[in-house]
């Protein structure tokens, strides 16, 4: 169901985010009613071409060209980014970083573009991306998506990179961070990355690393139990439709929504701005 955000709400605290030069002509309709058109097309999945835009803009509009066209620009020029990054660096006294979960995410692709590529395991073209999130299961980063024709361990120190990146961008060190991942991220080349940038990572133990025994890692049953807070954010962003199947062809509109997706969750689960929605 389809939740709407108040005025107040984007223009307190997604609006300053979000470029205003360089649009072209003067926009025909306030901002923040282009970004509320977005939030709907991502919370509901509807197609661009489907946007109800008189409910939105009255009659001021007439194609939803020009709803897509704002969404992105906002893409292009790292207004979606720098949205997340600045929200997350504000909001991080009220995450719970005790400890942190990584996880893969495998999604259909329907319309093809980039980082997409046939998945046997679900008879369809797929992308792939990597999520880190707090105890809480609130997100906190991402790495760029590839296609899914590629395990959660292709080039997984690269893509951890890019991970550890946004977190730097909000002020977060990852440094002395506990992280929680499952058997599909059990290598050894990876925990000695991690090992590196002083995380410790609390890895399950990939069966057929088990059959070595040479692998001296452990796992922490305990401590892992945490990691199923991943499920939680999974079942979060599930709640954006537009995030259930991927209709972007470009892969960097695909980061952008799960960009504004990160950043709505953000908002609404560390209860700090209730008064905006």
């Amino acid at each position: 169901m389809y939740v709407k955000l108040t005025k107040k709400f984007i223009t307190h605290n997604l609006m300053p985010y979000l470029s205003t030069t360089n649009l072209g002509r003067k926009p025909k309709v306030k901002l923040w009613k282009m970004v509320k058109a977005i939030i709907y097309r991502l919370k509901t999945g509807t197609q661009w071409r489907e946007l109800p835009l008189r409910q939105f803009f009255g009659f001021a509009i007439k194609s939803y060209k020009t709803v897509f066209y704002h969404y992105n620009k906002w893409a292009k020029d790292g207004s979606w980014h720098r949205l997340w990054t600045a929200l997350l660096k504000a909001n991080k006294a009220a995450l719970d970083m005790s400890t942190v979960a990584l996880d893969g995410s495998q999604t259909r692709a329907r319309m093809g573009g980039e980082a997409v590529g046939y998945q046997s395991r679900k008879s369809a073209k797929t992308t792939n991306m990597l999520f880190l999130t707090d105890s809480n299961g609130i997100p906190l980063a991402m790495s760029k998506p590839v296609s899914g024709n590629h395990h959660d361990l292709y080039e997984i120190n690269k893509a951890f990179k890019n991970i550890c990146e946004i977190l730097e961008q909000a002020d977060i060190d990852p440094r002395g961070l506990v992280m929680n991942a499952d058997a599909g991220f059990d290598s050894r080349s990876f925990r000695e990355y991690c090992d590196g940038l002083e995380i410790l990572a609390n890895i399950d133990i990939n069966k057929r690393n088990a059959k070595n025994t040479d692998y001296e890692y452990l796992v922490d049953p305990e401590l892992y139990k945490e990691r199923f807070a991943v499920e939680r954010t999974n079942a979060w962003i599930d709640g954006f439709k537009s995030l259930l199947v991927r209709y972007e062809t470009s892969a960097r509109n695909w980061m952008s929504a799960h960009f504004l997706a990160f950043s709505i969750i953000l908002l609404r689960k560390t209860k700090l701005h209730t008064n905006h929605f």
